[in-house]
């Protein structure tokens, strides 16, 4: 099992397609293990079935291929758009679009809750189908982003939370699509850690390594 946990994290990490790394990490379940072994003549030979288990089917991620390219192709971004200019038309989208699910936010079963299928289609979803969307596309338009999760205080408790990494220029801003649509604002757009002290990351991306790989902007982002 040990051996399989290093293999799938392999297969979730980073890559240069919109639809691995961060896009199949939050829309995933873990995945189920069987495995045994057969021996002839003193030699061993293992088999491994992993089946992951995932919150979408494949029709459903052959609509959302659909209504991404529709989406941006609408958005008529060019070589000469910029980051920045990209990053806050598809965040307006979003922002636009997506509701906050109330109806299934505390629903444990309910897990489409989390996907950018559910945020395209059912025009709902949680704070990681939010930012599973928003990472998808930007990384479509050629933004570099992520997703990361934590933790975001609110009042006198805290609730796990996730929200978007977002390059400009060489620097790393975060991007909160979520809580600003919650408080009709953009407080939390293209902020650095500084200004963003009520999230409390977990502890792999608040890791010198992590920072090192993804270094914030000194400044938060001022639009032009």
């Amino acid at each position: 099992s040990a051996l399989v946990h290093e293999l799938m994290e392999c297969a979730l990490s980073e890559t240069d397609s919109p639809k691995q790394g961060d896009y199949l990490r939050y829309q995933y379940g873990g995945y189920e293990l069987e495995y045994g072994y057969e021996e002839r003549d003193g030699i061993y030979q293992y088999h491994l079935t992993v089946t992951p288990n995932y919150y979408t089917t494949l029709k459903q991620e052959e609509t959302v291929d659909v209504k991404v390219a529709r989406i941006l192709a609408g958005m008529h971004f060019h070589w000469y758009t910029s980051e920045a200019e990209k990053v806050r038309r598809i965040y307006e989208y979003v922002y636009d679009t997506v509701e906050y699910d109330m109806v299934h936010r505390n629903n444990r079963q309910y897990h489409l809750k989390t996907t950018a299928y559910a945020a395209l289609t059912n025009r709902r979803a949680v704070c990681q189908g939010y930012s599973v969307l928003m990472y998808r596309l930007l990384r479509e338009a050629g933004v570099n982003a992520r997703v990361i999760t934590g933790t975001l205080k609110e009042g006198n408790g805290t609730e796990y939370h996730a929200w978007n990494l977002v390059e400009i220029d060489g620097a790393w801003y975060n991007l909160d699509v979520t809580w600003n649509r919650m408080l009709e604002s953009d407080a939390y757009y293209l902020k650095t850690d500084r200004s963003m002290e009520d999230h409390v990351r977990d502890e792999a991306f608040a890791a010198e390594t992590f920072y090192a790989q993804y270094p914030m902007a000194k400044q938060d982002y001022a639009e032009k």
